[in-house]
């Protein structure tokens, strides 16, 4: 099947489907060609730190950058890129790079039993938060590129995103 035919998930915004790009731990950032479907290598990260969750897309939707919406899913270990997670998005985080908006809703594994406890983000621990922010912050520093957060956004402000992508995408 056509990564093209899976869709952003018939309980979008409140169960979404994740197309996983880069494993948790990985400093290797790999993108989806959207022509081929192929995983190519995008880059290897200048800075010595990793991806702290897994890290793709939802599918049939369009971000202010251009791009499909961006979504970090929290599971037990790391998945592949190509990998299709169903995900319970839980806030965003607010950012902007050199692009312009570049922000990530942040969401847990709907089958991971670890996780099912975790609705919005005040269920994660803050010191998580904290590192997930961070590694935004810094991981394009040796790459003399600015990011900026804008902090964190609650679920209701995620579902909202998700939605707006997906109509974006639409027209």
């Amino acid at each position: 099947m056509s990564l093209h035919m899976i869709g952003p998930g018939k309980l979008a915004p409140t169960l979404v489907n994740a197309v996983i790009e880069i494993p948790f731990g990985s400093r290797i950032k790999y993108e989806i060609d959207h022509v081929t479907n192929l995983v190519k290598v995008d880059r290897v990260l200048s800075s010595p730190i990793h991806y702290p969750a897994e890290y793709g897309y939802i599918p049939h939707t369009l971000a202010d950058d251009g791009d499909p919406l961006d979504i970090l899913v929290l599971i037990q270990g790391a998945t592949y890129p190509g990998v299709l997670v169903e995900a319970r998005p839980i806030g965003m985080l607010r950012m902007r790079d050199d692009k312009g908006q570049d922000d990530k809703i942040m969401s847990v594994a709907v089958n991971d039993p670890t996780h099912a406890h975790i609705q919005e983000l005040k269920d994660l621990g803050p010191h998580m938060l904290r590192e997930i922010e961070h590694f935004f912050l810094t991981y394009k520093n040796l790459e003399a590129k600015d990011v900026q957060s804008e902090g964190w956004a609650s679920r209701e402000e995620a579902h909202a995103m998700i939605e707006q992508c997906i109509k974006a995408y639409r027209h």
